[in-house]
């Protein structure tokens, strides 16, 4: 194989068409070494503002455990790219770095170390393209004494303090969240965020940077108005001691006739005020924030709600500066006449060749519903791992088609 450029000069990008809409990001080629979890949140939110994703598997019997996500997963791989390399030999290790040559950005999520036991690290990686960024995604970030944990989702809001500032569950510990808030925002959208500033600040030659996303981090800005008013104060904070964690009567949730539920609010005095005239409950209109009484309140409010179904209370409501918004689960927002204005949902068509098994020719996802993202609403072609655009990956590159096919037959790459 041509041996790989050391040469601080950058090389170009690798020129791939974009697969779908084009968006700011049109032009940026990121290479993921990811399958699940926020580095791939992060990808997917680049994907879907333009940039070109290449998806960065293990060759088969390479010794590395591989996965195959279920094709619903992450937007069904909408628009992206797949290859695979066997990165512990040198020659599938070498044809990686030929495309980080012409990459802006790479994105991992092994522990800290691992990068640089398998010879990709930041160094390595600038040593062929000094303008690469490179978001290594972590539970804790790549230095501390938490490092080295193993974690998930529940793990990173437990100690961001996420976990710590919500309502307990009956037995009065602390509650499971039904969404991975951690993975999505604390380590997704964070590494995006990152991703892009550091896009945005790189000069044309570079140089390039590595960013460490800690998960936990992200978690811990999450939660930062409880805690800096802890670090600030030195008052205890958690579930119940302020407006916005569920001390009074007018910011909670109440069940409905129908056993339906409702979210109120109703933090200002005016659409306090509003709610209690619309619930017949005007006894309590002056005293809002009287903690003596915020059981009494509670209790003749869930008296009124437990009166109408949950649609009827929305009806009457929400248009009237209440601050109510209906309870929905999947099922429900899934029909939701607002989402549907917005045009949120998409209508994606399998490839033939990855249908089987359980996966539909055709199925609905979230589209690409993040504010100036190209393509809302528009169908799409869901992705296929299964295929393989090694050819067209390392020809971009600048290898030869029969060093691709003898990298191939020695199973380094596919």
């Amino acid at each position: 194989m041509t041996p790989m450029p050391t040469s601080s000069t950058a090389a170009p990008t690798l020129p791939l068409e974009r697969r779908g809409p084009t968006g700011p990001l049109d032009g940026v080629v990121v290479l993921d070494l990811a399958t699940f979890g926020p580095a791939a949140r992060c990808t997917r939110i680049l994907s879907d503002y333009g940039a070109t994703v290449v998806k960065v598997g293990a060759v088969a019997g390479s010794g590395v455990e591989t996965h195959r996500t279920p094709y619903y997963l992450y937007s069904g791989a909408r628009h992206l790219r797949h290859v695979s390399f066997d990165l512990k030999a040198p020659a599938g290790r070498d044809a990686f770095l030929a495309l980080v040559r012409g990459a802006d950005v790479v994105v991992e999520s092994f522990r800290p170390g691992v990068v640089d036991r398998l010879g990709i690290g930041f160094e390595a990686l600038r040593a062929v393209n000094p303008r690469v960024i490179l978001c290594s995604t972590t539970g804790y970030g790549q230095d501390g004494p938490r490092a080295a944990w193993a974690g998930h989702d529940i793990n990173y809001l437990a100690v961001g303090g996420y976990l710590g500032a919500t309502e307990p569950a009956a037995d009065g510990g602390p509650p499971v969240s039904g969404a991975t808030v951690a993975d999505a925002a604390g380590g997704g959208m964070h590494a995006a965020l990152a991703v892009m500033a550091a896009l945005i600040g790189r000069r044309a030659d570079g140089p390039g940077v590595h960013l460490d996303v800690s998960i936990a981090d992200g978690v811990l800005w999450l939660t930062s108005l409880p805690v800096d008013e802890y670090l600030a104060t030195g008052a205890p904070v958690g579930f119940g001691h302020d407006v916005i964690s569920g001390r009074y009567a007018c910011y909670d949730t109440y069940r409905c006739a129908d056993g339906r539920w409702l979210a109120v609010g109703a933090i200002e005095p005016k659409f306090y005020a509003n709610l209690c005239r619309l619930l017949g409950c005007e006894q309590w209109l002056g005293v809002q924030r009287d903690d003596a009484v915020q059981d009494a309140v509670r209790a003749d409010f869930a008296a009124a709600f437990a009166t109408r179904d949950r649609d009827a209370w929305v009806d009457v409501l929400a248009p009237a500066d209440t601050c109510v918004s209906p309870v929905l689960d999947a099922a429900a927002l899934a029909g939701d006449v607002q989402f549907a204005s917005r045009r949120a949902f998409v209508e994606a068509t399998v490839p033939v060749r990855a249908r089987g098994d359980g996966v539909p020719a055709t199925f609905r996802q979230v589209g690409p519903v993040l504010a100036g993202m190209a393509g809302v609403g528009e169908p799409v072609e869901a992705g296929d791992p299964s295929r393989s655009d090694v050819e067209e990956l390392l020809g971009a590159a600048g290898i030869a088609a029969g060093e691709i096919a003898e990298l191939r037959s020695e199973g380094v790459v596919a």
